[in-house]
């Protein structure tokens, strides 16, 4: 398993990747956003790991970019800040989840083997449409009518799973064992997070909320229109 660490300070760069290669992974080491874009583009890795701040493009663009490029392999960001306001940026940005420094390398682990647990039984074989929302699970592409709308890995998966049983609910501990794989190494509240972001990203002004809370329960797909 391949992980790229963007990270500007060669010293903990270097611990990154002694420590992750103890764990079995194949890490490969940038020092900066542009580099990491270039690789990132042009070879596989299943996760990322970004610091916030660098040298040329910060964390946030280079996050950015990815998605933009359709990049869906997992991102962890590394940030020194810890304001929630930094942390909501880095997710909107397109990150699965952010860890503040400075870290116990134990907790960097435990979240690399979360982001790691790939969700292919939440994804269907082919394309999906459910009234006007259309997954491509091969090109990592969800679109609402003609508009094209960037999903991290995590929510593509969130999104795949309510979607192929519209109308049925899904309670939090199944969303987390589906999507993630479990819940020991995540936070109880990370399924309300994610579909938080999904809502800001699929649902338009105006119209009821394409995922439907179910109070003391979970969640569930509304079809619009009825689909």
């Amino acid at each position: 398993m391949r992980i790229l660490i963007v990270e500007d300070e060669a010293h903990l760069a270097g611990l990154l990747a002694r420590v992750l290669g103890e764990e079995g992974y194949a890490a490969e080491v940038c020092g900066d956003g542009r580099s990491a874009l270039a690789l990132a583009l042009t070879e596989s890795f299943d996760l990322l790991l970004v610091d916030r701040m660098l040298p040329d493009i910060d964390g946030l663009q280079v996050v950015r970019r990815l998605r933009a490029a359709e990049m869906g392999a997992p991102i962890l960001m590394l940030t020194a800040r810890t304001q929630i306001e930094d942390r909501v940026a880095g997710l909107d940005a397109g990150a699965d989840d952010y860890l503040p420094k400075p870290f116990a390398f134990p907790e960097l682990l435990a979240r690399v083997r979360a982001l790691t647990r790939r969700p292919h039984d939440a994804f269907p074989e082919a394309s999906i449409r459910v009234g006007d929302v259309e997954l491509d699970p091969a090109r990592h592409v969800a679109r609402r009518g003609d508009e094209r709308v960037d999903l991290t890995s995590r929510e593509f998966a969130l999104l795949a799973t309510l979607i192929q049983r519209p109308g049925q609910v899904f309670t939090r501990s199944l969303l987390l064992a589906t999507v993630w794989g479990g819940t020991s190494d995540v936070y109880a509240n990370v399924v309300d997070l994610h579909v938080s972001h999904l809502r800001k990203k699929l649902d338009r002004a105006g119209e009821p909320s394409l995922i439907r809370t179910v109070r003391g329960v979970g969640y569930a797909f509304e079809p619009p229109d009825g689909a």
